[in-house]
């Protein structure tokens, strides 16, 4: 029996998943969560094979979250399911650990057969991923701006984009406002960006936050 985790913030669409895996032998959906941080609670404490994984979610993203799996749960393989294919969502997730990757029209059967190759220890890439993941040649570099920043630092700058001030900021994750406007000075020097506006921007163009 595959245990499955299943993090996606629109209700509709993790009960719509829990009814389609609920059709397929082998597979229990044992939790699920609508944010990034709720999912790793959920993943430490199921200790789950697979985790079904969207990429915008408010508070923590998809990619934030992959980052962490492993100190959570060693042995969850993490499946992202997205609406979005392009080279800012498909290469942030596999570089922070994704085993697989599907957009969010796939079939049923596609998804089972993603969800058999990850739980074995395997890889499965959609044609969509697999055409960004094609596009890099051997050797060359796909490192992105978004990983000069330090997982904190990635944190604020999803937060900043939200909307959330320095004392929100602070709420949020147990530091002081100070703190916060530390890490939103340090964010703008390191990515060469000047205003909140600006940073929103480019956090909506790495898949940190949907755009409007």
């Amino acid at each position: 029996m595959t245990r499955v985790v299943i993090a996606d913030d629109h209700t509709i669409v993790r009960q719509g998943l829990r009814s389609l895996l609920s059709t397929a032998g082998g597979i229990s959906v044992v939790g699920e969560a609508a944010d990034g941080r709720e999912a790793l609670a959920v993943v430490e404490r199921q200790q789950p094979e697979v985790l079904l994984l969207d990429l915008s979610m408010p508070g923590l993203n998809g990619v934030e979250a992959l980052r962490r799996v492993k100190e959570v749960s060693p042995r969850t393989r993490v499946l992202v399911l997205s609406m979005h294919a392009g080279q800012d969502y498909v290469r942030p997730a596999v570089r922070a650990g994704a085993a697989g990757y599907l957009v969010k029209g796939a079939g049923l059967d596609h998804l089972l057969e993603a969800l058999q190759a990850v739980a074995s220890g395997g890889t499965f890439y959609g044609p969509e991923a697999e055409a960004v993941l094609a596009a890099t040649a051997p050797g060359q570099s796909v490192e992105d701006s978004l990983e000069l920043l330090t997982g904190r630092e990635r944190e604020v700058l999803q937060l900043v984009a939200e909307g959330k001030s320095n004392r929100d900021i602070g709420d949020l994750l147990g530091i002081s406002p100070k703190t916060a406007d530390a890490h939103r000075t340090n964010i703008m020097r390191k990515l060469d960006l000047h205003d909140a506006q600006a940073l929103t921007r480019y956090a909506v163009g790495r898949g940190l936050v949907p755009g409007g």
